[in-house]
């Protein structure tokens, strides 16, 4: 990490950082970018952890790859939200290269892994010469291919804290295609009830492809909390959740589309939501 840092010092704004290369190299071959300097962070190996525990949560080194967040059975058992959407990332030779630190940095508006990430209150710890800051996921982003990291600082690890008791989540991505596909939506929901009942304790949804950057729906999110979660009050968070999007129209999908699509796997993934918690 020393010499990882004394390298951004040195070289700065000439520098683009390369962990898995499934976005970067694609970009430089194709001339979008032609950076000076590529810093490759593959053989430091305190960047690719995968630690829990009951009081901590997670730990999520950034050099992880997709394809290990699929298979691990640590987030299996405590964060299958986290796995299920990991699974629906492009095809599985994509997986088994990409990592979660390379899916953020990239900022893409359509990446799978971080509507699942902003419900489960990830943090992003970002390192430099200086030391560690640490920022909710949230303020991660400020618009497509812009994240709050400045050219001396990398994303080194995500923390989680554990989920709570009588939670579980769903992660839904449309696309025209089952694999190898980028998101016309993605949509990730984590709903939590009360003891011996039907109503919400706290609800958390977040988009992809809705909005110049991953959105946590929080206006739909307080339609859900304290409240029975009946067909009436779910359909109700759906069109608020619609409402909060701004998505916009692209040849893959026009506006109207999007917002139609959004209240329908809003609306599905509360549901298949509960449905864990019940089954």
């Amino acid at each position: 990490m020393e010499e990882a840092f004394a390298l951004l010092a040195r070289y700065g704004p000439k520098t683009k950082v390369i962990a898995g290369g499934t976005d970067l190299i694609p970009q430089m071959r194709w001339g979008e970018i032609r950076p000076e300097v590529v810093l490759g962070l593959g053989r430091i190996p305190d960047l690719q952890e995968i630690q829990f525990d009951d009081k901590g949560g997670l730990r999520l080194g950034a050099l992880c790859k997709i394809g290990a967040i699929e298979s691990s059975p640590i987030i299996r058992e405590n964060y299958p939200l986290l796995a299920q959407a990991a699974s629906v990332l492009a095809s599985t030779e994509i997986r088994n290269r990409a990592t979660v630190g390379g899916n953020l940095c990239t900022a893409a508006p359509s990446a799978d892994m971080p509507p699942s990430l902003l419900v489960l209150g990830a943090r992003a710890v970002i390192a430099s010469e200086n030391g560690e800051r640490v920022v909710p996921l949230e303020d991660f982003f400020l618009g497509p291919k812009k994240t709050v990291l400045d050219n001396k600082e990398l994303l080194v690890r995500l923390e989680m804290p554990p989920m709570r008791a009588i939670s579980a989540g769903e992660y839904i991505k449309l696309g025209r295609r089952n694999a190898m596909e980028i998101a016309m939506i993605g949509v990730a929901a984590l709903i939590t009830l009360r003891p011996g009942g039907n109503t919400c304790e706290e609800a958390r949804l977040a988009l992809a492809t809705a909005a110049p950057t991953p959105i946590r729906c929080k206006e739909a999110e307080q339609g859900l909390t304290g409240k029975k979660l009946d067909k009436k009050t779910i359909e109700s968070a759906a069109e608020t959740a619609s409402r909060e999007a701004s998505p916009r129209t692209s040849w893959r999908s026009t506006e109207e589309y999007r917002r139609d699509m959004i209240r329908v796997l809003t609306r599905r993934a509360i549901q298949r939501a509960i449905d864990k918690i019940k089954s």
